[in-house]
């Protein structure tokens, strides 16, 4: 008994060493875990050494990876709408009041039809536009009308371009940059066609010349070719210019009023209204029951090339169409500055400027500024309306402004 005793105390001393050997690891351990867990506070979690600082640290790690990524995620959704492409087939509305510029849209805020749009006039056509439609093929119409020199209207730009731009945009490849650097001239013609669609048919069946430009009695504006093409509307100018052809009917010698008063007659009322001949057939006005009125009643009487001249002026919508486009253009192109030709004295100048003067002159400019052989667009144009109410909308109407005036034109029909 007494050596089984000494044997059961001898086995279980070893075991309280062993008991007390592993209590004191513990406490090491714990003290260590301890020491670690504050290490990580004050590092913010990058405390050096030790198993159970490194697995903290990866869990931190991961945490701080969680948050960046999340963050990365609404920063590129705050500033880019992260937004895909859109779906194939999906419909890009227009507002009706752009114009095409190398390819891109601008607003004007007011009416515009394009070459592309039902209705419109499109001079990159080679056939006739009002001819049998059989007949209205290059080979026909070279033989029928010998003013049909080339089945082109337009051309490049190729005088105001190096070498080096041609060979650049010859394909139609032009940037909107490189055109603002050429463009600096808008010319302003009447058509002495009355109306829009007859001037299309003079100009394209007719005579093989082009315009950028027209516009109709009610304040319609056409566009017939992108603004980056060389229009055939006048001579010298044509490869720095934009042209406009405005529906009125001329300015004649004043003891010669005969196609005035075939145009212009007073209703029962004893109002002045434009009267569209019905020996030309459809009129093309696009706003139903419009009656046009001039702008002013009575004929302006004026000098121009040295010769006193009558005509009657523009419809108060062709002003304001007219300023809303001349307006956009000297908004697009900084070279063009919005306004005429002035002498010393800072008024109009009525006749054909020098050479030297044309070459420099930047702006708003009139056909009979470019060719001694020409009058419009007439001594009836309000040059200095015109010029102010263009300057006060590129100064007032923010881009929000001008975006509501469209959409309220485009309600109402105009």
């Amino acid at each position: 008994m007494g050596r089984e005793s000494e044997r059961g105390a001898s086995k279980k001393a070893p075991a309280r060493s062993s008991l007390l050997r592993r209590e004191e690891r513990e406490k090491r351990r714990d003290a260590s875990e301890v020491t670690g867990r504050k290490a990580r506070t004050k590092s913010g979690g990058f405390s050096p050494g030790g198993e159970e600082r490194g697995e903290g640290g990866s869990a931190v790690n991961s945490n701080a990876s969680s948050v960046i990524a999340i963050l990365l995620f609404f920063a590129c959704f705050w500033f880019t709408g992260c937004q895909s492409l859109p779906r194939p087939g999906t419909h890009a509305p227009r507002k009706g009041d752009e114009i095409v510029v190398a390819g891109q849209f601008f607003h004007t805020g007011t009416p515009v039809v394009l070459w592309m749009d039902p209705g419109g006039y499109d001079a990159y056509r080679v056939e006739r536009r009002f001819s049998e439609f059989d007949e209205s093929g290059w080979e026909t119409s070279k033989v029928d009308v010998p003013a049909l020199t080339t089945p082109n209207r337009y051309g490049l730009r190729k005088q105001v371009l190096t070498d080096e731009e041609v060979n650049r945009v010859r394909g139609g490849g032009w940037d909107l940059p490189l055109l603002q650097d050429k463009v600096d001239q808008f010319v302003l013609h009447f058509d002495v066609s009355g109306t829009s669609r007859q001037c299309f048919k003079v100009l394209h069946d007719l005579r093989c010349l082009s315009v950028h430009f027209m516009l109709d009695l009610d304040g319609t504006i056409y566009q017939t070719l992108d603004l980056k093409e060389r229009a055939w509307h006048a001579t010298t100018s044509n490869s720095r210019s934009i042209g406009i052809e405005i529906a009125n009917i001329g300015a004649y010698a004043s003891t010669d009023k005969g196609p005035m008063t075939e145009w212009y007659q007073r209703d029962s009322n004893g109002m002045v209204r434009v009267v569209i001949p019905a020996r030309l057939g459809e009129s093309g006005v696009r706003t139903p029951d419009f009656v046009p009125r001039p702008a002013r009643p009575e004929p302006v009487v004026g000098v121009v090339q040295g010769r006193e001249l009558a005509q009657y002026d523009f419809t108060p919508e062709q002003y304001a169409a007219l300023t809303r486009l001349t307006a956009a253009l000297c908004k697009v192109f900084p070279k063009l500055k919005c306004d005429y030709p002035r002498d010393a004295e800072g008024k109009l100048v009525p006749q054909k400027l020098p050479d030297e003067e044309l070459e420099r002159f930047q702006g708003i400019i009139g056909h009979y500024h470019i060719q001694s052989n020409k009058v419009d667009p007439g001594p009836a144009l309000q040059w200095d309306k015109l010029v102010e109410d263009a300057r006060r909308l590129l100064k007032r109407e923010t881009p929000a402004v001008q975006e509501k005036a469209a959409t309220r034109m485009m309600r109402m029909g105009r």
